[in-house]
């Protein structure tokens, strides 16, 4: 009796949380087609800004790649009413911070000020959109900064190149097949009025969406929308190409040397589903059950039982057209690639086989809950999150009813999704080496 009481109350904790993660939002669109939304949330005195824009390195030229990384960077350079240099300081002036990245898919920037600076936020990113200064100087420096992100990231750093070897040898018709990143000789040949093509083709407001999140007065926040952003003329309408692959049907091998490392590592990729697809959402339960962290199957296989290997995980790249699954493990002293490739093929021939413990599966619900509420925990997570369902799902509401798809995942759905895509001879097998 005292385990059903102890268990209904932490029944109804889990509920009171997830219940109050429903988040209200408000959405409209202007006449140059940008998109809005609006998240009021007063429990703290902090406001988050954002646009998103649908450009990533898959809309690159394969002649010119690295573009979308490096706008992400020229757009700090500063503005026809910003002075270069000046854009940081005005946020740290004004108890503001804010950064920006980019995927393959979409480039985003944010600022989260007090929430007496929101007008302040709304014509800095209006500034970004109507007002940036790309010219040679901010070209010129802007390219020696992404050169020396490329080596402390990438060159230079241990396993760097992992990334760009499993892409390349995923995918041979899509973009993903290159990092976003790109090319330092690319960016080298490129010309100005190549950049400046690149701004107007998709930096425009019907291409992307602005999310305003946390303490603000809506009346206020949209006078003040309508006054900086609705007068930005509306682009030419960005029209997507669509690739499709070829199914993988016959295992790849390859074989990486770094120069950068010590030790071997072996890796296998999957070329996965749309993050969109429900597909997608299974197979992030199944790679939390294989490889999620030090309680999973084969960490506990690798490193704790066997003792093949110092560390085994994965990471999973969920993207817009397709994902990527990656399990690696570095060997123990000793011991061999080949030893651990065994014991992957063993633990994921049973989760392709076998249902998963009822332990496990809610073990995996509990895991996937926490993840729901801790992602909107703050304005910038919310902030975040509805400008990509908005972008790269096309729900908004997903906010709220995406945590429904994955507590309908059932212990059959795991076992069949697993048989479905993770079959030998559907990966990649690269053997990363120490350079000779």
């Amino acid at each position: 009796m005292k385990k059903i009481f102890i268990a209904f109350g932490l029944f109804l904790i889990s509920g009171v949380a997830v219940m109050a993660q429903h988040i209200e939002f408000e959405e409209f669109t202007l006449d140059n087609g940008l998109h809005v939304i609006l998240q009021q949330d007063k429990s703290a005195p902090v406001v988050t800004t954002s646009v998103m824009y649908h450009v990533g390195a898959k809309d690159e030229n394969p002649d010119r790649t690295g573009f979308a990384h490096f706008f992400e960077h020229l757009l700090f350079e500063g503005t026809e009413n910003i002075p270069r240099g000046q854009w940081d300081k005005i946020l740290g002036a004004n108890g503001g911070q804010g950064n920006a990245n980019t995927n393959d898919d979409r480039t985003y920037y944010y600022e989260t000020f007090p929430s007496n600076n929101l007008q302040l936020a709304l014509w800095m990113e209006s500034e970004r959109m109507y007002h940036p200064v790309i010219n040679q100087i901010g070209v010129d420096t802007q390219r020696e900064v992404v050169k020396e992100e490329k080596r402390l990231r990438i060159d230079n750093s241990p396993y760097g190149g992992i990334w760009e070897v499993i892409k390349k040898n995923l995918f041979t018709k899509h973009p993903y097949r290159w990092a976003p990143i790109g090319s330092m000789e690319h960016l080298n040949a490129a010309t100005l009025d190549e950049f400046k093509a690149f701004f107007k083709k998709f930096y425009v407001p019907n291409n992307a969406v602005l999310v305003v999140a946390g303490d603000f007065d809506t009346k206020q926040a949209k006078e003040w929308i309508t006054e900086y952003f609705a007068t930005i003329p509306r682009g030419a309408d960005v029209v997507k190409n669509q690739f499709v692959e070829d199914p993988i049907t016959k295992q790849i091998n390859d074989t990486y040397e770094d120069p950068n490392i010590q030790l071997p590592m072996l890796l296998n990729a999957y070329r996965m589903p749309s993050m969109k697809e429900r597909d997608a959402r299974v197979l992030d339960m199944i790679s939390s059950v294989l490889s999620g962290g030090k309680s999973s199957r084969l960490y506990k296989r690798l490193v704790d039982k066997d003792k093949l290997a110092l560390e085994a995980g994965s990471f999973n790249m969920g993207e817009e057209d397709y994902s990527a699954y990656v399990v690696y493990a570095l060997p123990m002293t000793g011991k061999t690639l080949p030893e651990i490739q065994v014991v992957i093929d063993e633990e994921i021939a049973k989760i392709r086989t076998e249902l998963i413990s009822e332990r496990e599966y809610q073990k995996l619900q509990n895991k996937f809950e926490n993840a729901y509420v801790s992602q909107n925990a703050t304005s910038e997570g919310v902030a975040s999150s509805l400008a990509e369902y908005y972008l790269l799902y096309g729900d908004v509401n997903l906010i709220n009813s995406e945590i429904d798809i994955y507590r309908s995942i059932t212990r059959e759905e795991i076992r069949e999704v697993a048989n479905k895509y993770l079959q030998p001879n559907q990966r990649l097998v690269l053997d990363y080496l120490p350079k000779k």
